[in-house]
């Protein structure tokens, strides 16, 4: 049975939110081809991931054998994610801009989910070669060639920590221009913002399908 795991970051509700509604658009596109499939949502806005501590992230060195009573009752919940996060056949996540980076909530779920020598610096990783599909969305436009270029540590990092580092297959959608509807002096780029956000949702939609059937084969093969 195909599982998707689905995490959203956004603090404003999925009325308000771009990344919100383009991760529900992909998630109702992969239930649309896996009706009985599972998903495993997380909103680590509403229920926020502990940040990693001196010593759950020690106990993520030691075999869980050689762990002592306290290193292996810290471990657990940490396990629980990163067990989560194998059992996925494709991940969404929805990742909107804060301050020119990703939000301190997903931050606290990456921590505890690299654990090196299983799934980062590891070859094989245990989540090598599983898509993960992000959603960042911004305010503003941080494309190449845009005075705030520069200013882009989202798609960047994410790139380098979930690619590079897990050996996860990453795929970006990108709503722009989120701030125009409540920023007057960007209110001539609506019409620009509008256009964003419905290409994210169709390319959403697009690839939930597709992932969605692509976890279908890997299981049938």
């Amino acid at each position: 049975m195909a599982t998707l795991l689905h995490l959203d970051s956004s603090f404003w509700p999925e009325s308000d939110s771009a990344s919100r509604s383009v991760t529900a658009a992909f998630r109702a596109a992969w239930e649309e081809q896996h009706p009985d499939g599972t998903v495993i949502y997380r909103d680590l806005d509403a229920d926020p991931i502990p940040h990693l501590d001196a010593l759950t992230a020690a106990a993520g060195f030691v075999d869980p054998a050689e762990q002592s009573p306290e290193q292996a009752a810290v471990f657990a919940p940490r396990l629980a994610l990163v067990e989560e996060l194998e059992s996925a056949d494709a991940v969404i996540i929805g990742a909107p801009m804060i301050n020119f980076t990703i939000s301190s909530t997903l931050k606290a779920w990456l921590d505890q989910v690299i654990i090196p020598g299983r799934n980062l610096a590891a070859e094989p990783s245990t989540v090598k070669g599983v898509p993960v599909y992000v959603v960042a969305s911004r305010g503003g436009s941080y494309a190449q060639g845009t005075p705030r270029a520069g200013f882009e540590y989202v798609l960047n990092y994410l790139r380098s920590t979930l690619g590079d580092g897990l050996g996860m297959e990453v795929d970006f959608i990108v709503p722009e221009l989120t701030l125009a509807y409540s920023t007057p002096s960007m209110a001539e780029l609506i019409p620009l913002a509008d256009a964003s956000r419905a290409r994210a949702q169709e390319e959403a939609a697009a690839k939930g399908k597709t992932a969605a059937l692509e976890a279908a084969r890997a299981a049938a093969a």
